[in-house]
């Protein structure tokens, strides 16, 4: 554990259990709004091709995600947390120049 607070930069195991319970939270609600999602836009499991269903799904289930996160990370008091989780994670899809110049020096 302590391997794990030093690298994520937190003091105590407390805000470990929050972390991941955020994780999880975000997670099931990103996969269970989904559904919803696709049937409001037009895409309903029943009459869609898998090959475009699933594919959608899972691009509008990672965008959700994204959002949820940092939402849900302020609910739980941690959002400066997740704000840097989610910056890296631009970050590293290259999207990272949609960022302010000052916030990359973090």
């Amino acid at each position: 554990m302590n391997k794990l607070k030093e690298r994520w930069g937190i003091e105590n195991n407390w805000q470990i259990i929050v972390i991941f319970i955020v994780f999880a939270v975000t997670g099931s609600t990103a996969a269970k709004i989904a559904a919803p999602v696709t049937e409001f836009i037009g895409i309903p499991r029943e009459t869609t091709p898998w090959y475009i269903f699933w594919p959608i799904r899972i691009i509008l289930m990672f965008v959700m995600y994204q959002i949820l996160i940092v939402c849900f990370g302020w609910l739980f008091g941690q959002f400066n947390f997740f704000w840097n989780f989610e910056k890296k994670m631009l970050r590293r899809l290259g999207l990272g120049r949609f960022l302010k110049e000052d916030e990359e020096t973090e």
